[in-house]
This record gives C-alpha cells, structure tokens and sequence, in this order.
C-alpha cells in the first residue's frame, strides 16, 4: 500500500573511470580480463526459475583471436520458447501489479552493482567478446548501462507525475499501466548497454520481457542477466533465449499476446518483423507497440570555415572508434576543396599513430570486427574500391583474418557522390571522402540530405553562424541526432536522447521518457463527487 509520494535518488551520469597506466581500474579490469579469458563459461537460456542446459550448444570465441574458446551457449527449440513466453505471462500477475517504488529499487540496484563489484566483469566481458577496448567497454557496458538504469527510473517518475486537470467537483486522474501481454526484445552485438536497456526499461513499467541477445553478445549478456537476478529481478520478468533468429521471431511474432517489439539491428530484420506483425495482426489482442532502432549511413560535413585538426579528429574518432560497428558512426564525409590538404594532412598522422591488435593491449586504438561474415563484407568493398575508377583508397586498406578478424582503418576518396560507399551501410572502419566545390556548399547540403536512406546521426563542422544555421534547418531531417562541431558519435543518456528516422527506426529516442511511454498503456479516470439525477439540460427550459 503506497505511504508516501516517493522521491528517487536523481539521476546522475556515471563518471567514466580513465584506466590510465597505473590506476587501480586498469589494473582490476586487466586481471579479470585474463582470468575470464583461461576460464570457459556455459550460458544456459534464462526461463522462470530455470536456468536451461538443452545440449545444443555453439561456440563463443574473441574476435580478435578466433581460435580461442571462452566458453559455450546454449539454445532453444520452439517448445522453449514457448515455455519463455509462457513463463513471462505467468509472472505478469505478481510484476504488473508491484508498487513502481519496488520495481525502481530492482533496477537502481542494478545500477549499483554494475558500478561496483560488476564493473571490471562486465567490461572485461565485452572486451574480450565483442572486442572493445577498455575506452569503449567503459563508456558503454558500465556507464551507459547505468546511466540508462538510472535514468529510467527518473523518467519513470516523471511520467507518473504528469496527471491532467480537476476540478473541485470531478478528480481527473491518469494510470499508466503495462502493456497487456508481453515485449519482445531484440538487441545487437555492438552496444552491451543496449542489450540491457531493452528489455529492461519495459520491464520497469510493469511489462514482462523474452529477450533475443544477438549469437555475438551472448558472452556479456549473461553477465547482465546475472546482474538483474542477484538486483532482486523476479523470475519469469526477462526470459533470455538463444537459438536460430528467424525460428524465435516466428514463434514470438505468432502468439496472441505479443504486446510490443523493443528492437535494435538491421533495417531489413525490422522491415520484416514489421511485415509480420501487420500479416498477423488479426490475431494480436492487442496491437503491438513497434519500437525500433535500425541502420545509419552518418555523415560529416566541414564548411571552407571549419577548422582542419577539428574535423580530421571528428573524422578519426567518429569512423574509426569500435572500429566502426556503431549506428551513429561517420561513414561519409563531404570536404571542401580549400580544406581538404589540412585535413588530409593530419588524418594521415593520426591514422600512421594508430595501433591495431587485442583489446588486452590497452595501448591499442583499433581491435578487430565481429565475425568473419562482417570482415569478408568489408574486405569485398575495400577490394572494389580499389578497382574502381571513381574511387581511390588512400589510407589503410589492408586486412587479415588469419588469427582475429582486423581490418585496417581504411579512407575511401571518391569523385563520385553516390559511389557505393557512400550509399551503403558498411559497419566498418571504412570512411569514404567526398571533395566539394567550396562555392557549392548549399548544394552540398541537399546531397547529404538526398544520398542515404537512412537518418540517424549527422554532424557539421563550421567556424561560421549562417552555416551552421543553414545546414541544421537543411539536415533536419537528415538525422535525429545532430552535431555541431563534433563527431556523430556518443550519444549521453539523460543528455541527447537517440534515435532516427526515415530508413534508421522509429526514432523514440533511447535514454529519454518518450522511449518509457511506449511501454506504458494510459488509462484515464473521472471521479465525479456530486453526480446528476436529471437528464435535463438548461437549455431545455
């Protein structure tokens, strides 16, 4: 029975630890890191009460050492991901029905545990699964991850807090219920912070969760679905299953209760799922909340005025940070003429500065890319780039599988505006240079805005007003997130909420309240103190 009108502890973003030689966190992150490396772990799926072991197991190796084994996952057949969805119904009586207050204290101690005594785990995990360097690991799996938890829990005050009008004879009040169903929840490789903001931010209002970690981020994923349970999380809440995508998806897509879908990944799965959903949609009892975060083709544009070290930097970190695998990376650049022998200048330094190997080797820029099936991709266009006459690779261009999949950090410059890599989506450290006219800067702007499908994130880089005030009124619709004078990259929770638009999702804008909304089904309530016993208007007489 609610006491009081509870205050949570506000939300503060969580400071990124620098790892510097000789600091107490790298020293910790470097010994869990090589203790989780000689160790093999064996991810069951997460049903209920039940940690499940089905015998159908697949590898999880280190991109950056694709021989090296850390352990084992196991997966699910129809019957247990079905067993999943039954499971979150079972445990929607009890979770939707919690005081907000309890659900907040789960996930505020989530936080807290990833501050602390998970913090060198969690980190150290996607370090060597996902191939992140501590930099990377830090500001994603611990401090985005906590900031989202954080955050959420604020927001969600802040929504229950927005009640309408009364009036001294009628009390107006609205709830905000979970959905009435389940939330399926679908996350990528490349952020272990969006893999647990998914599903947990709709299980903060209230909803339950099956959870589908990409086959990539399974490693860490069972480190946040350990966090979650040893935080209070009830069972059944967030159900985490593993097997082949397409059979998950039309298990989950098929049933009657599927409330919503909470996705991250490609524009071509989330068309599909979309499709499905709108063939089966007589069969919903309710319509689906569609919520998704897809692709990006992110640019940068420098006007004459912008400032040459600026923009090499923008350009450095914003396509070469994670090696690229990021939505928001910069992955077509539009340079002046005037500009472009300054900028070329210091790219070439920063890129002969850079190294490439392990993420244990924290002196290192660049690690490797996922799998072997995004290397193949890359190295295909890099190979074509340099075939083609209308394009030139610069810098880097070279690559190598044979112990992790590396790929070096690679400049494409093309004549061509809508050569391929500047259209297609790469998820690389592969950065493609088109050189303007500096007199043709207004019509530079309507190619940015006209040559990519998608909107996610976007940044412009000028010394001068007038330009930025005309690229920001040109671009706004060009990407949901957008840059002055800094690289399209990261995004702070509580700060630039993200998301896109066109080809790039829904844009509901991770890391804010509009996101929480989509996981809360509104009731309005009148209360009528004195209420009429005559039909009779006055205007009857």
């Amino acid at each position: 029975m609610l006491k009081g009108f509870f205050n949570v502890p506000k939300a503060v973003n969580e400071p990124v630890k620098s790892y510097a030689p000789g600091s107490p966190e790298r020293a910790k992150v470097a010994e869990t890191y090589k203790a989780m490396w000689n160790a093999q772990v064996e991810v069951p799926l997460y049903i209920g009460s039940e940690e499940i072991k089905t015998g159908n197991t697949k590898k999880m190796s280190a991109p950056h050492d694709h021989q090296h084994i850390v352990g084992i996952y196991h997966q699910a057949d129809k019957a247990l991901v079905e067993k999943a969805i039954t499971s979150a119904l079972e445990a929607r009586t009890k979770w939707a029905a919690m005081a907000w207050e309890n659900r907040a204290g789960i996930f505020l101690k989530a936080a807290e545990l990833l501050a602390g005594p998970y913090r060198a785990k969690i980190n150290a995990a996607t370090m060597i699964a996902q191939s992140k360097t501590i930099h990377q690991a830090e500001i994603d799996a611990a401090c985005e991850l906590i900031d989202f938890l954080r955050y959420n829990v604020e927001f969600m005050t802040k929504i229950y807090a927005d009640q309408p009008a009364s009036t001294s004879d009628m009390w107006n009040r609205v709830e905000y219920r979970p959905l009435e169903g389940f939330v399926y929840a679908i996350t990528p490789f490349n952020f272990t912070a969006i893999a647990g903001n998914l599903p947990s931010s709709a299980a903060l209002m209230g909803n339950v969760v099956v959870w589908k970690p990409a086959a990539t981020q399974v490693y860490s994923a069972n480190v946040i679905m350990q966090v979650f349970k040893e935080a209070g999380l009830p069972d059944g809440v967030i159900n985490m299953v593993m097997g082949d995508s397409g059979m998950v998806s039309d298990v989950v897509l098929s049933n009657p209760h599927l409330a919503g879908v909470h996705f991250t990944g490609s524009t071509g799965v989330f068309n599909d799922i979309w499709k499905t959903i709108g063939n089966n949609i007589a069969t919903y009892k309710t319509y689906p909340r569609i919520v998704g975060e897809t692709g990006g083709k992110d640019f940068i544009i420098a006007h004459p005025s912008a400032n040459a070290k600026q923009v090499a930097t923008g350009i450095t970190r914003g396509a070469f940070e994670f090696q690229g695998q990021k939505c928001s990376a910069a992955s077509r650049v539009y340079i002046p003429q005037s500009l472009w022998p300054a900028v070329k200048s210091h790219l070439e330094a920063d890129l002969a500065s850079m190294t490439m190997g392990s993420p244990e080797d924290m002196s290192n820029f660049v690690t490797a890319v996922i799998s072997e099936a995004s290397f193949d991709k890359l190295a295909r266009y890099i190979d074509q780039a340099k075939n083609d006459s209308d394009a030139e690779v610069i810098m880097g261009g070279n690559y190598d599988k044979s112990k992790g999949y590396f790929i070096e950090p690679t400049v494409i410059l093309t004549t061509n505006p809508k050569y391929n890599t500047m259209c297609t989506e790469l998820f690389g450290p592969v950065v493609t240079i088109y050189i303007y006219e500096d007199a043709k800067w207004s019509e530079t702007l309507k190619l940015v805005d006209e040559t990519s499908e998608y909107a996610l994130t976007g940044a412009v880089f000028s010394q001068c007003r007038y330009a930025v005030e005309e690229a920001t009124v040109a671009l706004q619709n060009a990407a949901g997130n957008f840059y002055i004078n800094d690289k399209p990259t990261g995004a702070v929770v509580g700060m630039q909420p993200f998301g896109g638009a066109r080809g790039s999702g829904t844009n509901d804008k991770a890391g804010s309240a509009q996101n929480l909304l989509r996981w809360a089904s509104v009731r309005t309530i009148k209360e009528t103190f004195v209420t009429p016993e005559d039909y009779k208007y006055p205007f009857l007489g």
